[in-house]
């Protein structure tokens, strides 16, 4: 880990917790390599969830 990357999770709080923070970053720089805007992705996705079938999870990621 690089010295900014001990800086910048220094605070996460516990083992889930930075789990939890890799997943969000690790699907946000995914949209980006993908071309999509992370912020309107966020937002239509978790506006989305409630009304989409669990079977079709799949489609709420970046690259689709």
């Amino acid at each position: 880990m690089t010295p900014l990357g001990r800086k910048n999770h220094l605070f996460v709080g516990s083992e889930a917790d930075g789990k939890a923070a890799a997943i969000a970053y690790t699907l946000i720089e995914t949209v980006k390599l993908n071309g999509g805007d992370p912020q309107a992705w966020l937002a239509d996705t978790l506006a989305g969830i409630p009304a989409h079938k669990i079977t079709k999870v799949d489609e709420l990621l970046p690259w689709h």
